[in-house]
């Protein structure tokens, strides 16, 4: 069966950090890019990171550059997003997906997607 499978949110305090797990099964990340994205209440899915882990290359949006950090675990098949620094701004469902474009500028994509994580942080 094919899924990715988030985890790892949750409430932090302004200044905390988390770390978001996006685990695949059924296929390999090693051929395709993976993404994360979050969308907030009221507001439109944004995509924040997009990573070819074959390449080593990682594009950030502006919104998180320096403080979130992708990375990715070969044994594991799993992509991870390092998130310092949190603000309540970051306050949003987190996803993880396939396929994402290395521009940032789309929200969606065709790949797979994971059922989303939660993730709060307090002022």
């Amino acid at each position: 069966q094919v899924q990715l499978v988030e985890s790892g949110g949750g409430l932090v305090q302004a200044g905390g950090s988390l770390r978001l797990s996006c685990v695949a099964s059924g296929f390999s990340l090693d051929y395709v890019t993976v993404g994360w994205f979050r969308q907030a209440p009221e507001k439109e899915r944004e995509a924040i990171s997009c990573s070819s882990f074959s390449d080593g290359s990682t594009y950030y949006a502006d919104s998180v550059k320096g403080r979130f950090t992708a990375s990715r675990d070969n044994a594991k098949n799993t992509v991870y997003l390092q998130m310092n620094s949190l603000k309540p701004e970051d306050t949003a469902v987190y996803y993880c997906a396939t396929d994402c474009l290395y521009s940032l500028t789309s929200s969606t994509t065709d790949g797979y997607w994971g059922q989303g994580t939660q993730v709060t942080v307090s002022s």
